[in-house]
């Protein structure tokens, strides 16, 4: 017989759930968390569990989500609990050294497929190289959705590399990716068509501002990008030039308010601003750069 007010149906457990998200207060979608870890729990896809709704949930699988909520509720982030995040196309695995991979992203790989699937359809080269890649998020989705992409992704953390790996090998594109533990671009070597990075780019004295789930859970060397958040751009900035062919490109992310400073440190280094993108929210997000002649 089932205990007084224990939920029994995937329904219920969902409810229960998402109330008891919100009793503690936590500021996040409550009934989103709630449906993912209990398809965690219960090794289901979420739309299959939603799905079935008046299904009875196993004891174990309760128990299991009982134990998801309360590491939820402690403060650590859904997707750091579930181990994995979707991005793009595919879910890429997370590990303690990498970030998450975020929708904000996604603009400067829909920016680099552009880019790189023009020169393909032009018969020139498709060879880029992901700076600070951490799970490959960025590579693995070119790659993937790009045949004749080459690409070469670099990161200093080993842990990173690792993550790297497994996802490029899960996702089946481990043939065309080198995978390379440097800092920046030291050490690599060109030509290449296009540099792609999602550096870190938040000012030092704004980490202790960052929401605590971003601020303990995330790796700070992808966080911190110095003094003024500019750090990284002007290691790529310096660099660039010497890997890339004539013709090639850079890709970047930036934070809010990042865009004229970053634009004059690549004008300073020989390269022009050929294109700003704004990401769904309306922010300047990735930034397009060609090499003057």
């Amino acid at each position: 017989m089932a205990e007084p007010d224990r939920p029994e149906t995937v329904g219920d457990w969902l409810k229960a759930g998402a109330a008891k998200l919100l009793a503690a207060g936590l500021e996040t979608d409550h009934s989103l968390d709630s449906r993912l870890l209990l398809a965690e729990a219960a090794g289901l896809p979420p739309m299959e569990l939603s799905l079935n709704r008046r299904s009875v949930l196993s004891d174990d699988a309760g128990e299991r989500f009982a134990r998801l909520l309360d590491r939820r509720i402690a403060g650590e982030p859904v997707f750091r609990i579930i181990g994995r995040r979707g991005f793009y196309e595919h879910e890429f695995d997370l590990s303690p050294e990498t970030l998450e991979p975020r929708p904000d992203t996604e603009t400067i790989v829909e920016m680099a497929l552009e880019v790189l699937s023009a020169r393909a359809a032009a018969g020139q080269g498709c060879c880029f190289a992901d700076i600070g890649t951490g799970t490959g998020a960025i590579a693995i989705s070119i790659l993937s959705a790009l045949g004749e992409a080459r690409a070469i992704a670099s990161d200093i953390a080993p842990g990173a590399l690792l993550t790297a790996r497994t996802n490029a090998s899960r996702i089946g594109v481990s043939d065309r990716l080198m995978l390379v533990r440097t800092d920046f671009l030291a050490g690599i070597g060109g030509p290449l068509d296009c540099v792609i990075s999602n550096p870190p780019y938040i000012r030092h004295a704004d980490i202790d501002g960052l929401a605590a789930e971003v601020r303990f859970h995330d790796p700070m060397a992808a966080l911190d990008g110095g003094e003024d958040g500019l750090d990284a751009y002007r290691a790529l900035a310096a660099d660039a030039a010497r890997v890339l062919r004539d013709d090639g490109s850079v890709l970047l992310e930036i934070g809010q308010g990042q865009e004229h400073d970053v634009e004059m440190l690549f004008a300073a280094a020989g390269f022009s601003l050929a294109e700003a993108r704004s990401d769904l929210t309306g922010i300047p997000r990735g930034l397009h750069f060609t090499r003057l002649r």
